[in-house]
This record gives C-alpha cells, structure tokens and sequence, in this order.
C-alpha cells in the first residue's frame, strides 16, 4: 500500500520524489535560519550602521533562498542550468535598466563600510553642508542650519571630498582681526588676551595663540588661535567676534580698515 501511494504518479512526478522534495526544502529552511541568526551575529559584531545591517541580511536571505530553490528544482528533475541562465539575463535586464539606482547603492555601500561620517555629523561635501539626519542606502539626508533638508545621491557623495567637523572632540577657532599700526603690539595682544579670558569655552590645552600674521597695507594682522569642545564651537567664535571688539574699545585699541590719504598740494604760481 505504502509502496503503491509512494508511486503514485502526478505528471512526471511520483508522490514519492514530492515528498523527499518536501522533506528537502524543509531542511533547507531550517538551516536557512541557522545561517541567518549566525549572519545576525557576525553583523553586530562588526557594528555596521542599520542601513547596511539591513542591507546585508537581505541579500543573504535571498542568497540562501535562491540556493534553496535551486536545490529543490534540481530534485524534482527541474533543469537548474536553464533556470540559472533564464534569471542570469533577467538580472542582466534589470540592472541595465536601474543601473542609475545601483550606482547610488554602490555610493551608500561605500559610505557604510568606510563611515567618513556617522548620523549626527555635520558635514560639508562639495558646495553642501549640514547636519546628518539619515545614512540611507540610494540618498543621504543633511538638515541645514536654516532647518532645510537636502537629499544627496550617495554616489554623488561618495566620490566628493568629504569634510567632517565633528569627527573630533575638540576645534579649534580661528579669529583674525587687524589694529593700527599707531597700537603697540603688546596693547593689542593684552587687549586680545583679555577677550580671550572673557569668554567661556576656551580650552587651557591646547594653550591658545595670539600673535601676529601679518603685516597689511593700512593695518597689522592678528590672529587668535583658541581650541574649544567641538559642540561649544560657534557660541565660542560669535562671543569671541564680539568681546574683541569689546575689549580693544576699553583698552584704546584701533580696529582699522583699508583707507586711502589723500595730500592737496598747494598750486604753484606762476614762475615757479
């Protein structure tokens, strides 16, 4: 009986044959989801960005689930040489038609697997800047200091020179003024020292420069060179702007700006 069930036939197929195809699949299945839970695994380890996490247990569930129907077929008497070379052009098809998209999935690859930036950055790529919002696998979303939100293609960013300001804990703020020649140098940095002093942020170490930088047409150039926690950035450089200006009103100082003079000479009589 069982013997005679076993062969009972349904087109080309015995019962027999579809029940180990079953019996094949489920054992695939089961190792599929081993394989999965160690790919979980093996991707927390290397603490990829969850775009990417996403991204890499897709692929790898289709992976084994294209190897599973592959095997299943190949029980069954399917021709897996045909079905592979059928979906070959297929993908072939596909991907010249959305290779645009690829090459943006290939940019947001990149920028996951290197990290030059991390969500939360701000950052300046080409002529954009702004804050990270979201790492995306196609785009990338900055928000800009006037809360606008710009999408970046990920393969326009991934081949731009990329500048991170907050990939470092601290930064240094740069601020140039220029004071009279009339001003003796010393006035000028005790008048720079005490905005310095003034003003909350500045980090004892690195020690801070005030010196000169040069020596300009109706001016002598100075420059502060102060460094700061990477989030007390701009409130250090807009209170600093202003307790300059500040301090060298209370310590006499001239903050010039290019001039020209002009001398009239008197006209010459005549026989001169």
């Amino acid at each position: 009986m069982l013997q005679r069930l076993l062969g009972f036939q349904i087109g080309n197929l015995t019962m027999g044959r579809i029940l180990s195809a079953l019996l094949l699949l489920a054992i695939c299945l089961a190792v599929t989801k081993l394989l999965m839970k160690l790919v979980d695994r093996m991707i927390l380890k290397m603490r990829v960005e969850k775009s990417l996490h996403l991204f890499i247990r897709s692929a790898a569930k289709f992976g084994l689930l294209f190897l599973t129907v592959l095997i299943v077929a190949d029980s069954i008497g399917i021709p897996v040489t045909s079905l592979v070379t059928m979906l070959g052009v297929a993908g072939l098809a596909v991907s010249l038609a959305v290779q645009d998209s690829l090459a943006k999935l290939a940019g947001g690859i990149m920028i996951l697997v290197n990290k030059p930036f991390v969500v939360g950055d701000y950052i300046e790529a080409g002529s954009t800047s702004g804050t990270v919002r979201e790492i995306g696998l196609i785009y990338t979303r900055l928000s800009t200091p006037d809360n606008k939100t710009i999408c970046l293609p990920n393969n326009d960013l991934s081949s731009e020179r990329i500048v991170n300001y907050s990939s470092q804990d601290v930064r240094r703020v740069d601020i140039v003024v220029c004071a009279s020649y009339e001003n003796s140098t010393q006035q000028v940095k005790r008048a720079l020292r005490q905005a310095l002093e003034a003003v909350p942020g500045p980090l004892a170490d690195p020690a801070p420069f005030i010196g000169i930088t040069g020596y300009l047409d109706s001016s002598i150039q100075y420059t502060i060179r102060a460094w700061t926690k990477t989030a007390d950035y701009w409130d250090v450089y807009y209170a600093l702007l202003e307790q300059v200006r500040q301090s060298f009103e209370e310590n006499g100082v001239e903050m010039t700006y290019n001039h020209l003079n002009v001398h009239l000479c008197p006209p010459q009589k005549e026989g001169d």
